[in-house]
């Protein structure tokens, strides 16, 4: 690929670490941790304990593969690189419809949000998510410096609303007696680290972006420590903070603002919720964007996709893509397994990204190669936890993108 080709090296290491809190700081915060204390009980810093552990290994495997194959598009291209090429495009291929599924989710979520506010019809909501997501594409579309400055504060805005939710949930008396009731199984703990561990995959856009990170081998790895070990942190006190609210019974549309009595507080935490999901869709724009860029360069989706602007900081066709295929989600609207489905994208996209790094020569690992051993069998430990229908669904996805890659590679053959 010519130099010309490339993405500008504008993010370092602060940028970095906010792209990966903007990416977690989202669903995950707000919602993902309600659902793992309706699961675990008592037992919820535990379950984001192990989904930390679980996150460290995957973290320190694509910050391995970054550093030394830094481009554009994560791991699809580390697929390519040291796999197969149904192996690379399967991670890509996932990847893309997963988390446009998520931003289509965070923006739904936005639209209902204020559509409630405004106490407006019911096509409002997706009228707003759809404009959300236009107004986030043309930040996109700026490039990735005008992009990490909206991220910083809306990272910054996130923090402070779940930092009241934390104060405030401190105020009540904890339940003891009724968290002593409650009988979390051995399942439970893991199934709950299943779904908290989803919540910290946002930490993988900062490898995606590695074409974009200045000092790749030195920024990525330390950025995507900093970010779980923040994360780990901040979902354990919200963890801390809703077992003050037991016994919990979650609903399709949870978030921690339910929880809390009516007044200043929840508003000003269901506020947060919202920020908190722009940043989400900012950071998911970015990431599937770049993936895109990435296929498109190796003829997996239309050449003319990998186009760059004169700038060469943002690569608008792919940009446009992107939106489109999140809006069509938008407009379909019927959204409640995408929480489940991207739990089973996740886990195989991860898988791939272990077997990847255990590729790597050992005379250019600077992370040993037990850390990827232990984050392919974690992956595959918890995907004992998805729904079979997930599972099989996933599966049948899956089989429908290798035949769309073997009729582009027998186009390109004739």
């Amino acid at each position: 690929m010519a130099d010309h080709q490339q993405l500008v090296r504008s993010t370092a290491l602060g940028g970095a670490i906010l792209l990966g809190l903007g990416s977690i700081i989202g669903t995950g915060a707000f919602v993902s941790v309600g659902f793992g204390v309706e699961l675990a009980g008592a037992w919820v810093v535990w379950a984001i304990l192990i989904a930390a552990a679980v996150a460290t290994f995957n973290g320190l495997s694509s910050a391995q593969l970054a550093a030394i194959h830094p481009v554009s598009g994560g791991t699809y291209e580390y697929g390519y690189e040291f796999l197969t090429r149904q192996l690379g495009f399967t991670a890509g291929w996932l990847f893309v419809l997963a988390k446009s599924a998520s931003a289509a989710t965070a923006a739904l979520a936005v639209g209902y949000a204020l559509q409630s506010w405004f106490a407006g019809p019911a096509w409002l909501a997706q009228v707003i998510a759809g404009f959300t997501l236009l107004v986030f594409t043309l930040l996109v579309l700026g490039g990735l410096r005008r992009s990490n400055r909206a991220n910083a504060i809306l990272v910054l805005l996130a923090i402070a609303a779940l930092a009241i939710f934390i104060v405030s949930s401190a105020q009540l008396p904890m339940p003891v007696e009724q968290l002593a009731q409650a009988k979390p199984t051995w399942r439970d703990l893991f199934a709950a680290a299943a779904l908290l561990f989803v919540a910290y995959t946002g930490y993988g856009r900062i490898a995606t972006m590695g074409e974009e990170v200045q000092n790749p081998r030195h920024v990525i790895p330390r950025a995507i420590i900093a970010t779980v070990l923040v994360v780990t942190a901040l979902y354990a006190a919200i963890g801390w903070g809703v077992l003050h609210y037991v016994p919990l019974t979650t609903t399709a549309d949870f978030v921690l603002a339910t929880l809390m009595p009516r007044g200043i507080w929840q508003q000003l935490v269901a506020a947060g919720a919202v920020v908190a999901m722009c940043g989400v869709i900012l950071n998911l724009i970015l990431g599937v964007s770049r993936v895109v860029l990435a296929m498109a360069r190796r003829n997996d989706l239309p050449v003319a996709w990998a186009t760059l602007n004169a700038e060469r900081t943002s690569a608008p066709a792919a940009v446009w893509v992107t939106f489109a295929v999140m809006l069509v989600i938008v407009l379909v609207g019927d959204l409640r397994t995408a929480w489940s489905f991207s739990a089973f994208t996740v886990l195989v996209y991860y898988s791939i990204t272990n077997l990847a790094a255990l590729r790597i020569p050992t005379e250019k690992r600077f992370v040993p190669r037990w850390v990827s051993i232990l984050g392919l069998a974690s992956c595959l430990g918890l995907a004992v936890f998805i729904e079979l229908k997930i599972l099989f669904s996933g599966l049948i996805l899956i089989g429908l993108g290798l035949l769309w890659h073997a009729y582009r590679a027998a186009s390109n053959r004739t």
